[in-house]
């Protein structure tokens, strides 16, 4: 059996910069300020991981950064959760819809998300698109902030779901980014990267992923390339 892991933005869906906004309206009402979020590179990282960068980078003493961290988070999910409920436009990005269809059809396959999303803004994220139960397990960046712990997270609950056991070769970590990559070669599961995020199949390719597409939208190569063993 294989368990197959979605990152969310980039991978699966364009929320259109609702999450970064919800994000720094949080972090300038908890931390009075919005720290340097247009020239820092939010690619790839945890929502955590950003939140800690920024709010070190503006000064913002330790202790209260861990204090006031969960409430920083409760208000990004509350202005994401109504900025969504708003009309704000979420798409589906090319062949994900048929893909994730034609992978559920398979019994040897447990499809996942691994993402940098805190969890609650994940569920928010893909709520209206329709796209959430496809996923029966989840690793998010509430579960830790460093994305390369992810994978444990997420083989741990494949286990308790299914009473089978998983070795991270079994795991196939699919995203955007370099560090999506980075994630699946650090624990020895299969990396799939897809250039529908703000990376080119060139800067993709470079990082030595086991598979590139240009995007998911040829639904029956992208399903037989996630099947090989």
């Amino acid at each position: 059996m294989r368990v197959i892991l979605f990152d969310i933005d980039g991978t699966l869906i364009q929320a259109h910069g609702a999450g970064h906004r919800s994000l720094v309206r949080a972090m300038a009402e908890v931390f009075g300020t919005e720290g340097d979020h247009n020239g820092y590179d939010w690619r790839g990282k945890t929502d955590p991981w950003i939140v800690r960068d920024l709010m070190r980078g503006a000064g913002v003493p330790e202790p209260i950064l861990e204090a006031r961290l969960g409430e920083c988070f409760d208000r990004y999910v509350r202005y994401l959760e109504e900025t969504l409920s708003n009309g704000h436009r979420v798409d589906v990005l090319p062949g994900v819809t048929d893909v994730l269809k034609a992978l559920a059809g398979d019994e040897e396959i447990l499809v996942g998300l691994l993402t940098g999303n805190v969890e609650r803004g994940a569920v928010a994220k893909l709520r209206p698109t329709g796209l959430l139960p496809f996923f029966r397990v989840g690793a998010y960046g509430s579960d830790n902030a460093d994305r390369r712990r992810l994978p444990a997270v997420a083989r741990d609950r494949a286990v308790a779901l299914t009473r089978r056991a998983f070795v991270y070769s079994d795991l196939i970590i699919i995203g955007d980014t370099p560090l999506d990559v980075d994630c699946a070669r650090a624990c020895g599961a299969r990396a799939v990267a897809v250039a529908t995020g703000q990376h080119t199949v060139d800067e993709l390719t470079a990082c030595r992923p086991d598979v590139v597409f240009a995007d998911l939208s040829d639904t029956e190569i992208v399903a037989k390339a996630l099947r090989e063993p």
